[in-house]
């Protein structure tokens, strides 16, 4: 499982503590700092080098808004997104034109949170050459990732269990990918047959073992996709 070292940007105390308990439920994220004004975040940014920054945009000495472009200034590419109370249409364009991925409007989900870091874990993941289902699932364009998920799959613990699939060097059981992902083998299993529904895992039945063949699940690689005519 990928670890994510985050920086808070939140004059709220109390806020910034509530974000930090959501994130760290997660066992590989981890906060590694907390800033309440621009100055600070600025100077964290530079000494902790994070994977993922959530910026507010009314703080005490300025626009969040302004130090994400400074930062886009300096050819800083680390993945920022918005959790701000600012709701109006200029600050939601400023702030993807400015190269934030997401951006959460204040009050939020936990859902919603885990999202944040599931989609950040996600577009560390792609490397090298991308087919258009991969990409498509990264901005969020295709048929399957926009559907609302059924109840009970949560997106963060999807994201993780795909991780744990698409890092495999083989195919691997429910079990296996419970006790890697820190999951029960049962949640473990209902997960990957949403993976498996929606295109984005295979699965393979093991025969020859003393009982029912066993069910191993794998990453649906560029070799599995259907071709064009």
């Amino acid at each position: 499982m990928t670890r994510v070292r985050v920086l808070l940007v939140e004059d709220d105390l109390r806020v910034a503590r509530v974000n930090r308990d959501l994130l760290e439920r997660d066992p590989d994220v981890h906060v590694v700092g907390s800033a309440a004004t621009l100055a600070q975040a600025d100077a964290l940014v530079q000494a902790l080098a994070p994977d993922l920054i959530l910026l507010d945009v009314y703080l005490p000495d300025g626009s969040g808004l302004g130090l994400l472009r400074h930062w886009r200034a300096q050819g800083r590419t680390t993945d920022v997104a918005l959790i701000t109370a600012a709701d109006d249409e200029a600050s939601v364009k400023a702030a993807l034109a400015q190269g934030a991925f997401d951006y959460l409007i204040k009050p939020f989900t936990g859902a919603r949170l885990a999202e944040v870091v599931a989609r950040h874990r996600a577009r560390r993941s792609a490397r090298g050459t991308l087919d258009q289902l991969h990409l498509d699932r990264l901005l969020g364009v295709s048929g399957a990732a926009s559907e609302p998920l059924p109840r009970g799959i949560d997106p963060h613990t999807l994201e993780r269990v795909a991780q744990v699939l698409e890092a495999a060097a083989q195919a691997l059981s429910a079990e296996e990918v419970g006790d890697r992902a820190h999951l029960s083998r049962v949640t473990a299993w209902r997960y990957l047959e949403h993976l498996v529904r929606t295109g984005r895992a295979t699965l393979d039945h093991q025969y020859g073992l003393a009982g029912r063949p066993a069910k191993l699940y794998r990453a649906r690689s560029e070799k599995d996709q259907p071709t064009g005519p």
